[in-house]
């Protein structure tokens, strides 16, 4: 039997509150998710004036860094022709996003989950993800 650490919603809620506040601060309303290391939603937050579209990518930002333990921008690099990678992208049902704005939430060296946010430009959404990431990790300490 393995022992396996999982974020709890209060976690989810402090991850979308460092990314809302990003979010306002750019002047950029978000959709913001969180999932599990698994993939699966644990909460989301679609911001005012988030794009409709916008609900399934950053779901899916969040699924791919959550369960595949990789930030959404290193599949970008790599999902080129010619690449071995190339068609990441279409894999698990057309899930696994290569937009930046994913990243997976490690902890003691651990993927505990992954956070996604999309309605920015992908590096807005990189920036929006990240802040609410870093608000995470400083609640910890």
């Amino acid at each position: 039997m393995i022992a396996v650490n999982r974020l709890s919603i209060e976690d989810a809620h402090k991850l979308i509150a460092g990314a809302r506040a990003k979010a306002e601060e750019l002047g950029v309303p978000m959709c913001i998710a969180v999932t599990d290391d698994s993939g699966n939603l644990i909460a989301f937050e679609r911001m005012d004036g988030g794009k409709a579209h916008s609900i399934q990518v950053a779901q899916d930002k969040a699924f791919t860094s959550g369960a595949a333990r990789k930030a959404t921008h290193e599949y970008n690099a790599v999902n080129i022709p010619g690449n071995l990678a190339f068609g990441i992208h279409s894999e698990a049902g057309g899930r696994i996003s290569t937009v930046g704005g994913g990243l997976p939430i490690i902890v003691n060296g651990e993927c505990v989950g992954g956070i996604g946010a999309s309605s920015g430009s992908p590096q807005q959404d990189m920036e929006v993800s990240q802040a609410g990431l870093d608000h995470f990790l400083v609640s910890l300490d």
